[in-house]
């Protein structure tokens, strides 16, 4: 049997080959229409389980074959792969274009909607169908013929210029590398940093210390290295990836220019005003003014700290460093060493008390003490050597999920770090309870010199964070795969229990179970903690208008941006950061050519979801901090409202019924110590 074609249990990624894909994806596109033209065949009333049920089973087994075709096309990216992934995009794509369009499909709904069985169905199956009443005329469904056809066209070609643009990004990170060769060079480098570059030289056949554009490699060296000339040079390269400035084929410029015509088209047939009016449809925030207005308002209250802390930064640089006139390549590294004087430690320091053994044990013990689950490591076939598999246990060791872990940077994965489902929860015809599966993907240095991964403290808090998607995946109770897990979550809540989980990272009582110097063995000392707790909000001003810059750009792109105005992006860019920036970039850089997540994730007129679920999940910790964090009554309850529920009612709903009242923004500020008695007065 083709393994892509196999739903029965884990995907079978020892045996998944690219020859697969496309027999697979026929196969179902075949099996799939040819059911959906007996469904409209049947003249008889459709009821949930003659007409919803199937259709669900069909398309979930359509998600069970493509899910694993689009991860190991994200994490182990080859030339073939990337070719027949591309290939049967388009394929996938139109199907469920076809899908959004059908009148007919369209009507069956409407006709379980207004038949005596819709009041018996449960809450969950309720919401189901009419989130199917609100997709099917977001997806086109009511649009005359004539305009059907363009409307397909538009979303065949904005998957295809979405998947091109992020291999841009994949293939110009990659193909950058600076070979060193005198040590002399790398003054200030940690130990661990150079290690892995020599290690990475080696690999390369090459002599020296070889330095990439991933993460792991490019941070460290413009945090820490000296050598102002070799950070420039970084930082102009990662920072024009994509762009003009490299192989014209992998120049993201034109894609975005064509991504956004696309979106405003699209928006247009469907009635709406602008492409961030559609997005907001299936969100919590109502119109693109109430989110710039809680935008603008946060960068208000925000820019007076940012102001302060790059006054600090500027006369520290001039006094400390000899450096009159800091530029973008030169922050990390002016941030690192007033850090370091301010509260006399360095985050290299920190870093070698967070050995990855130790980070897991401590993440697994959070989640085991709040939520009543027990893990434990177990055996699946996995796409990469380096890549893991454990089970949750619910209190009496009944199996309620599972999930990979793959944590680790390379040049077959694209950068950032996410969680993506594998397996939906839901009830079998069978009466069986379908295990969720997760994955969950980072991408931090690999264990060098024979010792183990050490993580710095924000990656420990990014693992959290992604782990708190995966919970929010595992840990429903809902047994309708639509609205299990994160299905159905409007896209500003998703975050909520993600950005949630990150608040432990801050806690003495969960550091203290969770730190293990690499070399001594000890836990995190007392004094080094206070230290970090001191610095938490360093510089938190200006990382908060950084965000609302981004957010800022995102919405204003899709809401009055007029991609045939002549105005360039970049222009808008400049707009946005005038508005809110305290520090501007230099012009060469090109930052949305690398946007993935508005231009290639998702998150298009959405990336304010980040700072808008930080409301909700700063506030929902606070309960915590009255009650201990980690309090297992309150644990339970967070579980059981926010985790458990998936997207069977509305996530404000959720969030009340946990906090006991609608959220407030006090705590989000008190979190980013952007709360003082000047700011309390204004």
């Amino acid at each position: 049997m083709n393994p892509l074609l196999d739903s029965s249990g884990l995907p079978r990624f020892a045996e998944i080959k690219s020859e697969h894909v496309t027999p697979a994806v026929e196969q179902l596109l075949s099996d799939n229409r040819a059911l959906i033209a007996r469904l409209l065949a049947d003249e008889s009333a459709p009821t949930w389980d003659s007409f919803m049920l199937p259709l669900e089973e069909a398309n979930e087994r359509m998600s069970r074959a493509w899910g694993p075709v689009g991860h190991l096309n994200a994490v182990m990216n080859s030339p073939e792969l990337r070719e027949v992934y591309n290939a049967n995009l388009p394929k996938i794509t139109q199907y469920y274009a076809e899908l959004g369009q059908n009148l007919a499909l369209f009507n069956k709904v409407k006709a379980l909607r207004a038949s005596a069985e819709f009041d018996t169905l449960s809450v969950a199956r309720k919401k189901i169908v009419e989130n199917e009443l609100r997709d099917f005329r977001l997806g086109g469904a009511e649009l005359p013929d004539e305009v059907k056809a363009r409307f397909l066209a538009i979303q065949e070609e904005h998957s295809a210029l979405s998947s091109r643009y992020s291999d841009n990004l994949l293939d110009a990170t990659n193909a950058f590398e600076r070979v060193v060769e005198d040590e002399a060079e790398l003054a200030g480098l940690p130990d661990d940093a150079k290690q892995a570059a020599r290690e990475a030289a080696e690999a390369a056949g090459k002599n020296g210390w070889l330095f990439s554009l991933k993460a792991p490699s490019y941070l460290p060296l413009m945090q820490y290295a000296d050598n102002r000339a070799l950070r420039e040079e970084m930082y102009r390269a990662y920072s024009t990836r994509a762009a003009e400035f490299g192989k014209q084929e992998l120049d993201n410029t034109p894609l975005m220019a064509q991504l956004l015509k696309l979106r405003a088209e699209e928006a247009a047939l469907l009635g709406f005003n602008n492409a961030a009016e559609l997005s907001l449809a299936t969100k919590m925030a109502n119109t693109p003014q109430q989110v710039l207005d809680f935008l603008r308002e946060l960068a208000r209250r925000a820019r007076p700290f940012a102001e302060q802390d790059l006054a600090e930064l500027r006369e520290f640089a001039r006094a400390e460093l000899g450096l009159d006139d800091p530029q973008s390549w030169d922050i990390a590294y002016i941030s690192e060493k007033l850090r370091e004087r301010r509260y006399a430690f360095s985050e290299q320091e920190v870093k070698q008390y967070f050995p990855e053994d130790a980070v897991l044990a401590g993440m697994f013990s959070v989640t085991e003490t709040l939520f009543g689950v027990k893990l434990r490591a177990s055996v699946a076939p996995v796409w990469h050597e380096d890549a893991r598999f454990f089970d949750i246990l619910d209190a009496k060791g009944k199996l309620i999920g599972q999930f990979y872990l793959d944590l680790y940077a390379r040049a077959s994965k694209r950068g950032g770090a996410w969680m993506d489902d594998a397996v939906t929860r839901r009830r079998l015809a069978s009466g069986a309870i379908q295990t969720p599966v997760a994955y969950l993907n980072c991408n931090f240095s690999a264990p060098v010199g024979g010792k183990p991964a050490v993580f710095t403290h924000d990656e420990v808090i990014t693992l959290f964070h992604e782990f708190g998607h995966g919970l929010h995946h595992l840990l429903t109770e809902i047994e309708d795969l639509p609205v299990s897990g994160i299905n159905g979550v409007e896209w500003d809540a998703v975050e909520l229990p993600s950005q949630f989980m990150e608040n432990f990272c801050w806690e003495w009582s969960v550091l203290q179970g969770m730190t293990r110097h690499v070399e001594s063995g000890a836990t995190l000392p007392r004094e080094l903690f206070d230290k970090m707790q001191a610095a938490k909000n360093f510089q938190s001003g200006l990382a908060t208008l950084r965000q609302i810059e981004f957010s800022l750009f995102d919405m204003r792109l899709h809401s009055d941006f007029d991609p045939n105005s002549g105005k360039s992006v970049l222009q808008l860019l400049d707009e946005v950061r005038l508005e809110v920036a305290v520090l501007i970039p230099p012009s060469f850089n090109r930052f949305p050519n690398s946007f993935s997540h508005i231009f290639a994730g998702g998150y298009s007129a959405g990336y304010y979801s980040y700072k808008w679920a930080e409301v909700l999940s700063a506030d929902a910790y606070s309960l915590f901090e009255e009650t201990g964090v980690l309090n297992a009554d309150t644990g339970a309850r967070f579980r059981r409202e926010v985790l458990a529920v998936g997207g069977h009612r509305p996530a404000m709903d959720s969030f009340v019924a946990f906090r006991g009242r609608e959220p407030k923004i006090d705590a989000l500020l008190r979190h980013n110590g952007l709360v003082d008695e000047a700011l309390e007065a204004l």
